[in-house]
């Protein structure tokens, strides 16, 4: 199943926040209209892990063939098999690029990424399911090499706050850097979800 290109403000209504897909936020007449739906019907078992994998997938834009392989990953590793899963999608280059603000969304990461705007310890990476270590250096391109709008969308998102696995550091005619400190820990992440539910949800596949 490839990657979602629909309407991103109809996910939010659905599947509330998302903060890799859109910076977005639907209004409150439609959240209220939504959550009368989704109380006026019962939800099954199913249903509920159904939603938690939906959001987990949607927000990070994997396809369901690469959360699956993130499952069967995490399954064989050491550790709570959730936790292990959501830090293998958070090490991602494209979530990387979004979390150290050079991107206001994932999608919008996974562009420069495919672009080649993106260096891995100074080499170009255009793979952006690409898996980050510890002490990588990830840094843009020339600024001269992009667009002014593009810029000014970099500008705005590094404003946000940065995880604690990261660090940026960025001065005038420099180009912007990022150091992988280590491995996400399960406070950095911004996304409300039950990662358990998506676990149990593969449960049979994986």
């Amino acid at each position: 199943m490839s990657r979602y290109r629909g309407p991103r403000l109809k996910l939010i209504r659905r599947l509330k926040d998302l903060p890799g897909l859109t910076n977005k936020t639907s209004n409150m007449k439609e959240a209220r209209i939504a959550t009368d739906q989704s109380v006026s019907r019962k939800i099954s078992q199913f249903g509920i892990r159904l939603e938690a994998k939906q959001r987990l997938r949607f927000n990070y834009g994997s396809t369901e063939r690469q959360l699956l392989k993130y499952v069967r990953i995490a399954r064989t590793a050491k550790g709570s098999t959730g936790q292990v899963l959501l830090q293998l999608l958070e090490m991602r280059l494209d979530n990387i690029v979004f979390r150290l603000g050079m991107a206001p969304t994932i999608p919008a990461a996974r562009q420069l990424v495919n672009h080649r705007h993106v260096l891995v310890n100074n080499h170009i990476v255009d793979i952006p399911s690409y898996r980050c270590k510890h002490n990588d250096l990830i840094t843009l391109r020339s600024q001269s090499s992009l667009s002014s709008e593009l810029q000014q969308r970099i500008e705005f998102s590094r404003r946000k706050r940065i995880p604690d696995h990261l660090t940026f550091s960025s001065s005038e005619g420099n180009n912007p850097k990022g150091l992988v400190n280590g491995i996400a820990n399960r406070e950095s992440i911004d996304l409300s979800i039950n990662e358990l539910l998506v676990v149990e949800y593969y449960s049979r596949q994986a």
